[in-house]
């Protein structure tokens, strides 16, 4: 799971640093997405990978859920929830609406099957044109708002599954791994936002 994870997490990284470049304006968006579908092999190398890895993830998540729920079937009288947050107790709930979501922006962004004014290889005015709508971008906020949490807690359990898991150097860990992912929330919520608001368009 953790491979996986490093996986999403980083090609949500370079997915994010791609979108940014909207604040660039048409010209230079546009561009990059010729320069992607310009080399096929890439791009389905890089479709197949992430195919495979949340699909993998997905089926890990599960089978570390049904082991917990067969080493503790009864709830304790008391839970322990004083250490944990939000997001680690979410985390099977924001995992299928992020699956749903991904659905909704391939078929949105990629297919254009759910965005009537499509356009193919033209992100910028498809992005311009699907966040001048309020609900549109209202869906994509909040379901970004579900992966900021659920990398907060994703990104921290990636350290600890590799050993990283020390009373001196834990509190460092959670704190960077929650700023690295809000960050990257930021910068995925910052374009809805700006169309929304007319700073951009």
């Amino acid at each position: 799971m953790a491979v996986t994870g490093l996986i999403l997490f980083g090609y949500l990284i370079v997915h994010m640093l791609g979108n940014l470049q909207f604040f660039l304006g048409p010209e230079v968006m546009n561009r990059y997405a010729e320069m992607l579908h310009g080399n096929p092999p890439l791009l389905w190398g890089v479709r197949v990978l992430l195919l495979v890895s949340v699909i993998l993830h997905a089926g890990a998540s599960i089978q570390l859920w049904k082991l917990k729920q067969i080493a503790r079937p009864v709830a304790y009288v008391k839970p322990g929830r004083v250490q944990a947050t939000f997001a680690s107790r979410t985390m099977m709930l924001s995992g299928p609406i992020i699956g749903a979501f991904v659905v909704y922006h391939l078929l949105h962004m990629t297919t254009g099957d759910a965005h009537p004014q499509f356009v193919p290889l033209r992100p910028f005015e498809n992005l311009l044109t699907a966040f001048r709508n309020p609900i549109v971008s209202a869906v994509y906020v909040a379901s970004m708002i579900f992966v900021g949490f659920h990398l907060s807690h994703g990104a921290w359990s990636m350290f600890q599954s590799v050993g990283f898991n020390h009373p001196r150097y834990t509190p460092f860990l959670k704190k960077s791994a929650a700023i690295v992912a809000w960050i990257l929330i930021a910068g995925f919520i910052s374009i809805p936002i700006a169309v929304i608001t007319g700073v951009v368009g």
